[in-house]
């Protein structure tokens, strides 16, 4: 218990006193996963709002194979992203395997879909409540999906919030295309993994607090933007 004691007193000192190796990792996972879900939301808002409004053959099949991709395994993701960024794949002549690209990329493989699902869910039940007044006013469907877009900013945030959660937390795909390598690819999760296997609990607590806060603030941000969003409904 004294070790356990003394790892996470280490841990707060570093934490406090921002650690270099500490900042260096921190740094880098929020810029990853920032970044893969401000591309998986450039991709995923538009995709699920578009799907919610319009109507066309295997949209039926698009809604399934979205709420079925938000459990793809992170692993296979990561696999399929080295298969392509490998020398002999594809896309091997860009060089960014084992690179912070390589780990943008997958984490936004991963967290489309569930951007795109979420977006679709929210956009849907607005629709339905709108389309008779969005109809009457003439609206087209790319204008009503606009305007579904822009009146559900707030409930739509926590679609985008929900993809940051499930970026930081993974571990899987971007170990495998990242290779944890230190000050170039070892971010928050891929480090807790080696530090606890080389005993060194005060790093490892100190990046898993880090985390556990940053999970508890999406969750809060989360529960803050939904109550906003339905008190902005019932006032609407």
């Amino acid at each position: 218990m004294s070790d356990i004691g003394e790892a996470f007193w280490i841990a707060l000192q570093l934490i406090a006193g921002l650690d270099g190796q500490l900042a260096d990792i921190v740094g880098r996972s929020l810029t990853v996963s920032l970044s893969a879900v401000a591309l998986a939301s450039l991709i995923g808002l538009p995709l699920g709002a578009a799907v919610a409004v319009y109507r066309f053959p295997g949209r039926r099949a698009i809604v399934i194979l979205l709420n079925a991709l938000m459990g793809l395994p992170p692993v296979f993701v990561g696999l399929i992203i080295y298969l392509l960024l490998s020398r002999s794949g594809p896309l091997g002549a860009l060089g960014l395997l084992f690179t912070p690209g390589a780990m943008i990329i997958a984490q936004t493989a991963l967290i489309t879909p569930i951007i795109a699902a979420l977006a679709r869910q929210t956009v849907r039940t607005m629709f339905e409540e709108y389309r008779e007044q969005l109809c009457s006013l003439g609206a087209s469907p790319r204008q009503m999906l606009a305007t579904l877009l822009w009146d559900g900013q707030l409930m739509l945030a926590t679609a985008v919030m929900a993809g940051f959660g499930r970026a930081i937390a993974e571990v899987g795909a971007v170990f495998i295309v990242g290779g944890n390598i230190a000050y170039a690819t070892r971010v928050m999760t891929t480090a807790i993994a080696l530090e606890t296997s080389k005993g060194n609990l005060a790093l490892a607590l100190a990046l898993g607090l880090i985390l556990v806060l940053l999970a508890l603030s999406v969750n809060a941000g989360v529960a803050l933007l939904t109550g906003a969003g339905r008190t902005r409904g019932r006032l609407g």
